[in-house]
């Protein structure tokens, strides 16, 4: 008689959230995971990633789960939390703090997730360091109720003012080595004025910040014109093709 599947690890019982992305810490490129996948090589730079979502189902208790799998799933939840997964990513918990720290601000929440996921985008063609690119978009405007509450504004250079030490507080807690600290700290403190940075990780914050202002503050921009917006504040080519592709017509 032909062994049957368990459900549990049969694709066709699977739900759309069972086989995700996540981004490699290393080198910032994307890798699919299974559901019950214990680690995958990052297919980019060769990094052994943990899933971050590692969910086994009935594989944590069935006595047929080695064989099921290919692998001891006890094992592989120890590895894994050794690893960091088994629970959250770095990412995941810096969006937790941003949104903790924002409460009920939906519309500012709504912000950071929209920067970060042109941040992802732009990380895909212009490279850059993950740990700053991602902490960056999360984190940039993490001073603004901070600057509403201390000086009447959510000016630019009061968020540059107040958003570092809260930011700085924030990724100390996650465990981020000082140098990224500092890095994504000096991000926030320029991310209205561009003073006194221009790294790669800062120019691609800036115009993952700049692709979701554009509409909000221009909404009305003539095209003539908004082609000189775009070639005058976009920083990297991929920023600037995108918001051509998003904000010119094309034809």
């Amino acid at each position: 008689m032909a062994q049957t599947m368990c459900p549990g690890q049969d694709t066709k019982f699977w739900g759309p959230n069972d086989i995700f992305e996540t981004t490699c810490a290393n080198c910032g490129a994307d890798i699919e995971f299974f559901k019950d996948d214990a680690s995958r090589r990052c297919s980019k730079c060769g990094a052994k990633v943990a899933n971050p979502k590692l969910n086994l189902g009935c594989a944590q208790w069935c006595e047929h789960a080695k064989e099921c799998l290919g692998y001891d799933p006890k094992e592989a939840l120890a590895e894994n939390a050794a690893a960091g997964g088994g629970g959250e990513t770095l990412l995941e918990r810096l969006l937790e703090a941003m949104r903790a720290t924002f409460g009920r601000d939906a519309k500012r929440i709504a912000h950071a997730e929209a920067v970060l996921a042109n941040a992802q985008e732009l990380m895909k063609s212009e490279g850059g360091d993950p740990k700053v690119v991602l902490a960056a978009a999360v984190l940039h405007d993490i001073g603004i109720q901070a600057a509403e509450a201390k000086h009447g504004s959510a000016a630019g250079r009061f968020q540059e003012m107040e958003g570092p030490p809260i930011a700085e507080a924030i990724m100390k807690d996650l465990g981020l080595d000082m140098e990224t600290r500092d890095h994504v700290g000096k991000i926030i403190a320029n991310h209205h004025s561009a003073r006194d940075i221009d790294t790669l990780e800062f120019r691609i914050l800036w115009d993952s910040d700049w692709l979701v202002n554009i509409p909000e503050e221009f909404p009305e921009l003539g095209q003539e014109k908004m082609a000189k917006l775009i070639n005058k504040v976009f920083k990297t080519d991929t920023g600037r093709e995108l918001a051509q592709e998003r904000f010119l017509n094309q034809g």
